[in-house]
Order: structure tokens, then C-alpha cells, then sequence
């Protein structure tokens, strides 16, 4: 059997194995596949790896030093699919970026605190600040976020010049809105490719549970559906063996906060929300005739920041403004290192 350095890492709301890329094969096909391994993927149970059977259990960061002058380390996310053969790299995931820079400095890379990070998926820096006592970091700590039992350190995380990473805009089409089967959507970049619809037009209250919208087929088929037009609209091409656009179902929000969602990762309803997902649905509460603008309490907004209502709870994004326009969002996550030593494959 093959052996790996490895780490495994509860970042935000998923977990996921960590990598430094010089442990990685040179060719993609034989990443990916050494990958499928170490996960047990395909398999509903991912029973012979360790991912967990659930999109937010099989995710994988690869990790190397930068060559960019305006970055400190390179990572690259790859969703691993748990029931199909698919590896895609069509997406940030700001969930495993939490781990990053922790696992970076333990590997050497970096000294840290302060850390910036070229996501090699979009192209976008990421920087935060890391928490640690002399010279180690410090994963303790009282902050505690939706979706995770306990407290954990802080890990802020910012971003700049996130819209259209992916798809070349905020809006790809240009519109606030489209109609796409008969459904009317707004298809949004802001660091993630997401589809959102309004609960109403697809006869839903907007609080179900992700295991009752799991099982609502009609419903899954519909929203298929409109993820595959949707994806050559908003620049992706053919999306059947991608993991974008996320499909996002809003209501008007329940708790307090800005905005209530439903999000599917595309095929399996997230049982929280992804940083960037979140901050793609609260920057289109701010754009005028979009899905998201009338469902949204904007007056929630205070010194910059809104509460994304999800399944768990909620998760906090801040919004930098230049005009009425969102120029950078920012959270925070918190992570911990689970597991270190060998994979084998």
C-alpha cells in the first residue's frame, strides 16, 4: 500500500483531508484517482476511505509555499464526490479554507500569524490572522459558530475582488433576474456560483428540513433542471459532473437576520451553509430586483454586518460597501486538527 502524509481537519462546518501538493501525483487523472481512494469514493458510505458520506465530510485541501508576490501559500479545494467517480475543482470551499493556514504554518510553510492565501480555484487572496502562543498555533478558544458543538479560536477570514471569480460577474447575464423553466432566478458570483430561487415558487415554506427537501424527488429533478441551463448561462458550460452553480432556496428570515436559506451542494441539502454561499445570498439582498432584495431584512444590517439564517443557526458576514455596491465580504470560522499521519492508499 501507498502511504501519505496527511491531516485531517474540521474547517467551518465541513471536514476534510489536507495535503502539501509536493506529496501529490504530477498528473490530474492520477490525483483524482489516488483521491476517489483515499476517500472510498464511489460509495454512499465512503465506507472503504475516510470521507464521511456527505459532500461536507469528503472535501480535500492541497497546500504548497506561493511564488506570488502577493500571497504566502497556494490552496487548491477539491470536492470529492461520495457516490459518483467525480473529483471537481470548480469551486473555493471558505469552510476548508478555516484550516489552511493553521496547517500551513505546522507544515512549515509559513510562519504566520498573519497569512495570505491564493486560492488556486478562482485566483482570489484570502488573508487571516491566526491565533497562536509561542510559535505554536492555538486551536482553544470561546468562539463558537452554528452548525459546530463547542468553541473553538477564532479564524477571521477576508476577501477582496470575490464577484464573478468564477463566472466573470456578479451577475453573468447581466440581469437581477432570469427566468429559467418557468421559475424566476437570480444566477450570482460572489466567490460562488449560485442559483437562487424564492421557497414560494417552488411551493415550499423556506424552514423544511434538509432531509425533507432530500427526499421531495419531484422537487430534486425541478432543481436539476434548472442547474443545467443555468450553468451555461452564468459561463460554466455543461455542469452535469460539476459541483456549481449551488442551488439556493430563500425565504424571509426567521430569527432575526438577513436572509433564510435552503442550500443544495449541487444534489445533497447543506445541514448549515458555506462561507462563500453565504456571502453570494447576502451581497444579492443589496442588488436592486433580485430574488433575494424584497424576501431580505436589511435592516438587520448593523456596522457592516448580517446574520445568513441556515438550517443550524445562522452565519455571520461582514459587507464592505462602495456605493450600494458590495465590495468585500469577510467571516468568521474556527477549525481543529483531528488527526495527523499517514493515509494510505
Amino acid at each position: 500500500m501507498t502511504s501519505i502524509p496527511a491531516t485531517w481537519m474540521r474547517g467551518g462546518t465541513s471536514k476534510g483531508l489536507y495535503l502539501l501538493q509536493e506529496h501529490m501525483p504530477a498528473d490530474e487523472a492520477a490525483r483524482n484517482k489516488l483521491l476517489l481512494r483515499l476517500m472510498g469514493s464511489p460509495d454512499t458510505n465512503q465506507i472503504d476511505g475516510l470521507g464521511g458520506g456527505q459532500p461536507v465530510t469528503s472535501k480535500v485541501a492541497i497546500v504548497s509555499k506561493s511564488e506570488r508576490a502577493d500571497a504566502d501559500i497556494d490552496y487548491l479545494f477539491l470536492q470529492v464526490f461520495p457516490d459518483q467517480p467525480l473529483v471537481s475543482a470548480k469551486q473555493n470551499c471558505g469552510n476548508i479554507l478555516a484550516g489552511v493556514a493553521p496547517f500551513a504554518i505546522e507544515q512549515g510553510l509559513v510562519p504566520g500569524p498573519k497569512v495570505r492565501i491564493h486560492q488556486t480555484n478562482s485566483g482570489q487572496i484570502a488573508e487571516t490572522m491566526v491565533q497562536m502562543r509561542r510559535g505554536q498555533v492555538v486551536y482553544e478558544g470561546e468562539t463558537a459558530i452554528d452548525g459546530v458543538p463547542g468553541a473553538a479560536a477564532a479564524i477571521p477570514l477576508s476577501f477582496e475582488r470575490t464577484a464573478g471569480s468564477t463566472c466573470g460577474a456578479l451577475l453573468p447575464t447581466g440581469n437581477a433576474q432570469d427566468v429559467v423553466e418557468g421559475i424566476a432566478c437570480t444566477l450570482i458570483d460572489q466567490g460562488m456560483p449560485c442559483v437562487l430561487i424564492r421557497a414560494a415558487d417552488l411551493n415550499l415554506v423556506g424552514t423544511e428540513t434538509p432531509e425533507a427537501l432530500e427526499v421531495n424527488q419531484p422537487l430534486r429533478v425541478k432543481l436539476e433542471a434548472i442547474r443545467a441551463k443555468a450553468g451555461h448561462l452564468m459561463n460554466l458550460g455543461n455542469t452535469a459532473e460539476a459541483s456549481v452553480p449551488k442551488m439556493m432556496i430563500l425565504s424571509p428570515p426567521i430569527r432575526g437576520g438577513l436572509i433564510h436559506t435552503r442550500t443544495f451542494i449541487p444534489h445533497r441539502c447543506h445541514p448549515t451553509i458555506g462561507l462563500f454561499q453565504a456571502g453570494t445570498a447576502a451581497t444579492a439582498c443589496f442588488v436592486e430586483g433580485s430574488i433575494a432584495e424584497h424576501l431580505a431584512n436589511r435592516e438587520s444590517l448593523n456596522d457592516g454586518l448580517v446574520q445568513v439564517e441556515h438550517p443550524s443557526g445562522a452565519l455571520p458576514i461582514g459587507l464592505t460597501f462602495q456605493g450600494k455596491e458590495v465590495k468585500k465580504i469577510a467571516s468568521v470560522r474556527t477549525t481543529r486538527k483531528l488527526m495527523e499521519g499517514l493515509v494510505y492508499a
